[in-house]
């Protein structure tokens, strides 16, 4: 699910979710990690029985952490990044002393380290205004206390180990906010690190967690599902009355694999009929924000406390226009005017975005579509009315706002990049990829279009795509195993500086398909190895004259996605063919 998509269903009854945080929630106040821990609990038993000085900072040396984990792997415990490696070096280090333990947690988690961020004031904002009514966690740490009193100046009391009967009593009660510990803290005796320890959870904070789990929908952040006990409470709740009545929802860091237990998890919910999803997210802090920014009639008082830095309008004045060479060529093309309206769609059922991009791969690219309030379209009427048959409502017409740049007007961004690349693309020897990060033209493979690409080949010298010799990308779930190809391609994006537009032109290397980029890099390091100022320059003229077929220097050029169609349904660009450029000041 996107971040989008979740925000819409979040913000509209925030009171409906509890947040389950694990240790990447509390990293971004500055608090290290299980993973961070348990290399500081190798570093420490490499030290002790080697006689060795190896700092904390020593340990982020790649070449340092081989050598502690080959020893690690020589006196036989269990392979790095198994699930019963952290509670192995806890007892090999500490035995079942629970005081030593909590001395040593005390010290790598004290309050004096914690420096709140934005993603633990919302969360301590979200409790303070009745938006969050229960919080759990498997951290030993006081972050979740301290962003309540940061943001509220009011104090919170956790339900641990040593407290944990009142759990289920504060939740059958409503005394909210609730806030779990399910391993206990280390300002207290009991904890849970070691292998015996987390065979099981506490029973009367696993009963806690199932009872919230049948009134809420929760959101996990920061939390990588390594502990078997908690999932094992999870897949617990599943078997409850009213499992996750509002949803569950578990954030990662995209790009990242999704954890085998968590995908185990997810799709047991979802065969049980939960609202279930894995939801990509940059960081645990801009999930947060988004969040908070996208709740309505939020009490001042606590935004002011969650938005500690402010934007503030400044005018600093742009150098005067040098004069004096030398003259720098920039990589940016003058864009005359760009499209003001388009259509807008209102359908029977909205669409998230890969429904959305699921409607544009059937339309064939008969269609330019985007998501604001409403569904955004460049096509013709007729091809709308063919892809959307009896889902599509009506069809209106829409102002683009100038400001495309501005922060939530970023969809206009991407919308009118999509049109330019099909625009670029239309009726020259050029296929053009959109994607939701960036627009490529790519030079056609077809052996018709080779004469029409020599300004290319002439500025590489050779040919302008191939095979790439000795590579085959290989098979996945969704792609079987295949050859690895290239073509010369052009990555174009639209900015606004200096109070105009502009497209923004780089020459760069596709790679087919993508998925195999990053094993082709060594090929593409020697493509591109020799391409310096000049064989630069002729290369972006070469670019210029295929994207806009003239070789003028300052020429106006006009082009659009489709063959024909009102300024609805098919929009103008117009563009300048001289590039930018900068010359120098006097000393």
């Amino acid at each position: 699910m996107e971040q989008t998509d979740f925000t819409d269903l979040y913000c509209a009854r925030p009171q409906n979710f509890a947040w389950f945080l694990g240790a990447g929630a509390s990293r971004a106040s500055g608090l290290p990690t299980a993973t961070d821990i348990l290399w500081d609990l190798k570093r420490r038993y490499y030290c002790q029985q080697e006689n060795q000085d190896i700092s904390r900072q020593d340990i982020q040396n790649a070449a340092v952490r081989e050598r502690i984990q080959a020893f690690a792997d020589s006196r036989g415990f269990p392979p790095s990044g198994s699930e019963g490696e952290y509670s192995a070096y806890f007892e090999q280090i500490f035995g079942t002393d629970k005081e030593r333990q909590r001395k040593y947690l005390q010290g790598v988690l004290a309050e004096d380290r914690v420096s709140l961020s934005v993603g633990n004031r919302v969360i301590g904002a979200l409790m303070a205004a009745g938006l969050c009514r229960a919080v759990l966690t498997t951290n030993f740490d006081s972050v979740v206390e301290k962003s309540l009193a940061t943001v509220a100046n009011r104090s919170l009391a956790a339900y641990h180990l040593e407290g944990s009967a009142a759990a289920v009593k504060a939740l059958d009660n409503e005394e909210y906010p609730v806030y779990l510990k399910l391993h206990g803290d280390f300002r207290y005796d009991s904890l849970k690190n070691l292998s015996a320890d987390l065979t099981t959870q506490n029973e009367s904070l696993s009963l806690a967690l199932v009872n919230a789990a049948n009134r809420f929908g929760f959101v996990v952040a920061g939390y990588s599902g390594r502990d078997a006990s908690v999932m094992r409470l999870f897949r617990a709740a599943l078997d409850s009355p009213n499992p996750f009545p509002h949803g569950l929802f578990w954030a990662g860091i995209k790009g990242a694999p999704i954890p085998p237990a968590v995908q185990d998890l997810l799709g047991r919910a979802i065969d049980v009929s939960i609202n279930a999803h894995y939801v990509p997210i940059e960081t645990f802090d801009a999930l947060l924000l988004r969040v908070w920014r996208n709740i309505d009639s939020k009490p001042e008082h606590l935004d002011q406390q969650v938005r500690k830095g402010r934007l503030t309008a400044v005018s600093i004045p742009l150098p005067a226009a040098g004069h004096e060479t030398p003259v720098l060529r920039l990589n940016a093309l003058p864009i005359v005017s760009l499209p003001a309206r388009c259509q807008t769609l209102v359908l029977r059922q909205s669409l998230d975005w890969s429904g959305l991009r699921a409607i544009e791969r059937k339309a064939r690219g008969s269609l330019i579509l985007t998501r604001a309030e409403d569904v955004l379209c460049w096509g013709t009427q007729d091809s709308i009315r063919g892809i959307f048959g009896d889902s599509l409502v009506s069809i209106g017409d829409a102002e683009l706002p100038e400001d495309f740049a501005s922060p939530g007007n970023q969809y206009v961004e991407g919308f009118l990049e999509a049109a330019l690349a099909k625009a670029l693309a239309r009726n020259r020897p050029l296929q053009a990829r959109t994607t939701r990060y960036e627009s490529v033209l790519i030079a056609d493979r077809r052996p018709e279009f080779r004469d029409a690409l020599a300004p290319i080949a002439q500025a590489v010298g050779g040919a302008t795509s191939g095979r790439v010799p000795g590579l085959r990308a290989p098979a996945t779930d969704d792609f079987p195993e295949e050859d690895v190809t290239w073509a010369e391609a052009l990555r174009i994006a639209i900015e606004h500086k200096n109070g105009r537009s502009w497209l923004l032109i780089d020459p760069d290397v596709w790679i087919a398909p993508k998925r195999a980029r990053k094993d082709a890099i060594t090929f593409l390091d020697k493509r591109r190895s020799d391409r310096f100022n000049g064989k630069y320059n002729t290369l972006l003229d070469a670019w210029i004259k295929i994207i806009l077929g003239t070789v003028e220097r300052a020429a106006d050029v006009t082009v659009r996605p489709f063959d024909g169609g009102s300024e609805l349904e098919n929009p103008q660009f117009r563009l300048g063919s001289r590039s930018a450029y900068a010359r120098g000041k006097k000393r």
